[in-house]
């Protein structure tokens, strides 16, 4: 494929929250007394914004999931971020993409300044042109992935025809076709059941995403060695 531009999505695409997101959440459900809903409720909250998320857990309501999301930042700023680690070859991969003069951004549900914080944690700001991330508290417009996929678009000028969405979640797919953009579905990631069926294009690794954005003959200029090595680090 042809792109000159590709919008990642954050966690579960190029950072593994290594546990950091489902345990903050459970952290902050029994600080308030509420029941546990189970590992597989909890990682379905990987993806979308934690305001849309919480409300489908019995015991959310309007009256505390303010307090429940203050005291889940509370502890992923605390424990999570350092928790969370590179996905391994993906920061070779936004080099990569980088040196062939690919526009690469991430396009994230998480608050902005928390997306920034984790991307200078993990020495990726380097690696990227632009940083997109969720500038509403609320359920608004501004909480659309949608939404912060066409403000990547606007704030570069991207060409959507050129441009593609990298992401593990429906989420991530579906604001892509809501932007007349292409996707991507990574299954290393959070995706539940046959979600990614929708999505243009599945890898499973790096290597095959970097095959896919650069071609043979430019992923074969990458270490694919280093590709598969690189989340050790």
């Amino acid at each position: 494929m042809s792109v000159t531009s590709v919008l990642f999505d954050l966690d579960g695409t190029l950072v593994d929250p290594a546990g950091s997101i489902t345990s903050g959440i459970r952290h902050a459900l029994v600080a308030h007394g509420l029941p546990d809903p189970g590992e597989e409720k909890i990682e379905a909250l990987v993806g979308p914004p934690l305001q849309i998320g919480l409300r489908t857990l019995d015991g959310v309501t309007d009256a505390n999931i303010d307090s429940v999301i203050a005291a889940y930042r509370a502890r992923y700023s605390e424990v999570g971020m350092r928790q969370s680690v590179v996905y391994p070859g993906m920061r070779t991969l936004l080099d990569g993409l980088r040196a062939a003069g690919i526009h690469t951004a991430v396009t994230t549900a998480k608050p902005l300044p928390i997306a920034r914080e984790l991307i200078e944690a993990q020495s990726l700001a380097g690696s990227l042109d632009a940083v997109h991330g969720n500038t509403s508290e609320g359920g608004s417009h501004g909480s659309s992935k949608a939404h912060i996929v066409a403000a990547a678009l606007k704030h570069a000028d991207l060409d959507p025809s050129r441009s593609v969405v990298v992401g593990d979640r429906h989420y991530d797919l579906d604001a892509a076709r809501a932007n007349g953009v292409k996707s991507i579905g990574v299954r290393w990631g959070f995706a539940q059941g046959d979600e990614l069926d929708a999505a243009d294009y599945r890898v499973s690794t790096a290597v095959e995403l970097a095959q896919l954005l650069l071609g043979r003959d430019g992923a074969a200029e990458l270490n694919f060695e280093e590709l598969m090595q690189e989340g050790a680090r």
